[in-house]
């Protein structure tokens, strides 16, 4: 599957403008993501590094949401059928579509599927943090800015924190450093995501 496969999927599957944004800034997480933790990993197979599906993975893990909002016990389920009547996703591809939804992937088995775990939550913090700037644009929020208000509870309260942290029990990357991951791919994506 291409990555102008996958956008023309979400954008069929998906008619919320921001939920297509929130699709967009996991795909540029996890693509930065891909890259980070390959260096970090040296000893691990490159084909673990395919920076191409890590970022469908992002794109797509939310792909169905508009059709399962009242049932999400069914959720990445309708993209997994869509995707394999479709035929060219991996199967590798749709396990990391899952593994965001606890509900369906109870276990998540490689770096990719911890990642998009992580991520998917980071990236509603960060838009809800740029959201209460006064210019409401990325380029102004930091990562100070954001571990602030990720200690207030009250604040964006739907982004789980719990899941964020992910990214030091099972990626190993300290807290502040995978806001800085996750910040600079959104800014550089800003455009695209009217921020």
């Amino acid at each position: 599957m291409t990555r102008e496969e996958a956008y023309k999927l979400m954008t069929q599957m998906l008619q919320s403008k921001n939920l297509q944004k929130h699709g967009l800034a996991v795909e540029a997480i996890m693509r930065e993501l891909c890259k980070y933790l390959k260096l970090k990993n040296p000893e691990l197979p490159l084909e673990e590094f395919d920076e191409e599906e890590w970022a469908i993975v992002g794109l797509l893990h939310d792909a169905d949401y508009e059709l399962v909002a009242k049932d999400l016990s069914k959720h990445t389920l309708v993209t997994e059928e869509k995707l394999r009547a479709l035929g060219g996703a991996s199967e590798r591809l749709i396990n990391g579509i899952k593994a965001h939804h606890e509900g369906v992937k109870t276990s998540r088995d490689n770096l990719m599927e911890k990642s998009v775990y992580a991520a998917d939550e980071l990236s509603g913090l960060i838009t809800a943090v740029a959201l209460v700037r006064p210019d409401k644009k990325l380029s102004s929020v930091t990562v100070d800015s954001v571990m602030k208000k990720f200690t207030q509870k009250g604040f964006a309260a739907g982004a789980h924190r719990g899941q964020i942290l992910a990214c030091e029990k099972e990626l190993n990357i300290p807290l502040e450093e995978f806001v800085s991951i996750a910040l600079k791919a959104m800014q550089g994506i800003s455009d695209e995501l009217d921020l």
